[in-house]
């Protein structure tokens, strides 16, 4: 890396043919510049290794958010604080955008702050902002990915699969055969992956998992509201439900509560997360813990690792789900 500290403004003028202040001008993510020149200077300073100088000296990690939810958001806060702690630097925090990718200005703001690094929780970045944080030296990693990342952006997620696997299982089990999901968004990776484990699970015990019985939530109460209220009104209701988060989990408890359905005597539900909020739940919750925190702290060092210059082949961490049984499944009374 000590080659790539020595390329200056000039260096890379000379060989783009662009004058010093147009790259400038593409370092400070200015809007007055034309697609094709950014494009190609961008993509030379990337290749060439260019680190503008002081550039190094960034003290913060940024964590950027769609929403703050205080149900699950602390906990990936506190994970990147804490290692990015060891490194002598601290949090910046951003809510921009939506679960696909932060709103349009925050790439030009991001270059403005110049931070060591940053950690996009659920959001992608398109193809030209990969490219202007690349050029100017800013790596980052997606957390908990809502979609499929492209081939060489680094990415920390659980196994949503495995996670819908053993809930299903748990329930299967116990005894039930009747069992319908709700997951979350159908555009997001890990409800789709959360559903094909319950389907797993469900063909694996030779068991129908019936169209009606599936269901696709927002991962909020809302979602575990209304269609748990749709379920419990079929003709032949399950007896049991997999929710895709424990919000929605919330959700299901709530509607069988109004229509004193008990669970889990006459239903049992099983959530997905373990936010604290589930242990306090009644019943407390069984769920499947995802390791938010643990996700983070490894977000957070694989692009420290990036930024001080260590190579890092386009990665994908998956860290393992596992089930927690509390109070709120059981065998079936039917």
């Amino acid at each position: 890396m000590a080659a790539s500290t020595r390329v200056t403004l000039a260096t890379i003028a000379a060989e783009t043919g662009v004058s010093v202040t147009t790259i400038s001008k593409v370092l400070n993510g200015r809007g007055d510049v034309a697609d094709a020149t950014r494009t190609r200077v961008e993509a030379h300073l990337q290749r060439r290794g260019y680190s503008r100088r002081g550039s190094d000296r960034s003290d913060f990690v940024e964590v950027v958010l769609h929403e703050l939810d205080p149900n699950w958001s602390l906990e990936v806060i506190d994970g990147v604080r804490e290692v990015a702690a060891e490194s002598g630097l601290t949090v910046s925090l951003s809510v921009s955008g939506d679960r696909h990718a932060p709103a349009a200005d925050w790439v030009t703001d991001v270059l403005r702050r110049r931070p060591a690094g940053v950690v996009l929780v659920s959001a992608g970045l398109p193809a030209a902002g990969r490219r202007k944080l690349g050029a100017r030296g800013i790596p980052f990693v997606v957390l908990d990915p809502a979609g499929d990342p492209a081939p060489a952006v680094a990415a920390v997620g659980s196994a949503n699969w495995q996670g819908g696997l053993l809930a299903t299982r748990h329930l299967i089990e116990l005894g039930h055969r009747a069992i319908a999901a709700i997951t979350g968004p159908a555009d997001m990776m890990s409800s789709l992956a959360r559903v094909d484990g319950y389907r797993s699970a469900m063909k694996a015990a030779n068991l129908d998992a019936r169209p009606e019985w599936e269901r696709y939530g927002d991962f909020r109460e809302s979602g575990g509201e209304r269609h748990a209220a749709d379920l419990l009104a079929l003709e032949e209701s399950p007896t049991a439900i997999f929710a895709g988060s424990d919000l929605q989990a919330l959700g299901v408890l709530r509607v069988a509560a109004r229509a004193g359905i008990a669970v889990p005597g006459d239903l049992s539900v099983v959530g997905y997360d373990d936010i604290p909020l589930a242990r306090l739940m009644t019943p407390a919750l069984t769920t499947v813990h995802q390791p938010l925190r643990r996700m983070a702290e490894e977000a957070t060092r694989l692009v420290l690792k990036m930024k001080s210059g260590v190579e890092v082949e386009a990665a994908r961490i998956d860290l393992a789900t596992s089930l927690v049984v509390r109070d709120s499944s059981a065998p079936p009374r039917r």
